[in-house]
């Protein structure tokens, strides 16, 4: 059964998946993400300043989700405005997790996601529980897609080949029945050339014989 992290996929209003697709890990950014926020939201909390921090800070994490299906990893973004953004695990060249100081003591990191022909990190998992595991997730759906393209092109390279060889039985039997429409016209030829020798060879009546038998 697939563990579906801290996010309840039945909240995923913004999520669309296609009718073989199904969720399998859905996550947001780690509270304990808010500590730096917090760490220097307090001290200027004095202040607006200190206020708009923090309040920054959790509307983020409350509108930033991520999830990892069967086909795809999506992320979903943005406080006033919604950014969604889709890979497909096809298109996944490589993927790393990182942690920093506050993530290795309390347990969550970032994974970040490159593509094949892209330009560096193309969708990054920030501040995720057990980061580790999450890219290990992803990787394993990566060999997974690998592995069911690979099958896809054997299966069409093989129906390639059985095109090919009914394209050379085609014209194979082509060719045989042209030589041998060509062979009975050669003996229609032949046969027809022999009636006209012997037509040729038989004597006529009276040729080098006279009227009483005597040879002339």
């Amino acid at each position: 059964m697939a563990e579906h992290g801290d996010l309840d996929p039945a909240t995923l209003d913004w999520l669309t998946l296609d009718d073989d697709e199904s969720v399998v890990w859905a996550g947001k950014p780690h509270e304990s993400s808010l500590i730096p926020a917090l760490v220097v939201g307090v001290p200027l909390s004095l202040v607006l300043v200190g206020l708009l921090v923090i309040a920054g800070a959790y509307l983020n994490r409350e509108n930033t989700q991520y999830v990892v299906t069967t086909d795809a990893l999506y992320r979903k973004s943005g406080v006033l405005s919604r950014d969604v953004q889709r890979i497909d695990f096809g298109k996944v060249q490589n993927t790393s997790y990182s942690q920093g100081f506050f993530g290795s003591r309390f347990g969550y990191g970032t994974v970040d996601v490159s593509t094949a022909g892209g330009s560096g990190v193309e969708m990054r998992f920030q501040s995720v529980p057990d980061p580790r595991a999450v890219q290990e997730r992803i990787n394993e759906r990566v060999k997974a897609a690998r592995g069911e393209r690979a099958n896809e092109d054997e299966e069409t390279a093989a129906d390639v080949l059985d095109d090919i060889r009914e394209e050379l039985r085609a014209i194979r039997r082509a060719l045989e029945a042209r030589d041998g429409d060509a062979s009975d016209g050669e003996r229609a030829e032949g046969v027809a050339a022999d009636v006209a020798d012997g037509d040729e060879a038989e004597p006529r009546a009276g040729d080098g014989v006279d009227a009483g038998g005597t040879e002339r």
